[in-house]
């Protein structure tokens, strides 16, 4: 027995451009009831927050995320796994401090980000699995941080209504 009826997928004529250029990231214990829009897949709420989002900088080029989905039949389960990458440019005290914060006590994240189709997307229970990088050898090669989370969702990534964007952001009085 089917659970929801097929629906097509329609290839449309714009351009599509890969990469994230904004990250959104709070903890879970911040966030409201998160809505989302069954009909649509899109985020229209985070409910009332109780700390806002923090912003992380990012280079154009240089940050991504994939989703792989895994099915067992066995047991009837599909998790899919999102793997979020982020290159932090420029390593200074202030960003090692920073980035340490992500990963205390392991805890559950709440990562939003932007990509070049200027589309957002929800990654619910995020955590930091692996920060490395360094300095090149070569003046051009730059210093930098790799931060990578990884978020085991039931499904993938639902699409964030870019109108709620800004009050994210907004200080919680």
């Amino acid at each position: 027995m089917a659970c929801n009826s097929l629906a097509n997928i329609v290839r449309d004529c714009l351009n599509n451009i890969g990469g994230f250029n904004r990250i959104l990231i709070n903890d879970m214990d911040n966030l409201g009831t998160v809505t989302i829009n069954s009909t649509t897949n899109v985020v229209t709420s985070f409910g009332t927050l109780t700390e806002e989002f923090v912003e992380i900088e990012l280079l154009r080029n240089t940050s991504s995320y994939v989703e792989d989905v895994a099915v067992d039949f066995t047991n009837g389960s599909t998790v899919a796994t999102a793997t979020i990458t982020l290159m932090i440019h420029r390593r200074s005290a202030l960003s090692s401090k920073n980035i340490a914060l992500l990963f205390e006590g392991q805890r559950d994240l709440a990562v939003v980000g932007k990509d070049g189709n200027d589309k957002y997307w929800y990654f619910k229970n995020a955590r930091v699995s692996a920060v490395g990088e360094g300095s090149g050898t070569a003046k051009t090669d730059g210093s930098k941080y790799s931060v990578t989370l990884v978020a085991d969702i039931d499904t993938l990534a639902p699409e964030v209504d870019s109108a709620i964007i800004e009050a994210l952001l907004t200080p919680i009085s």
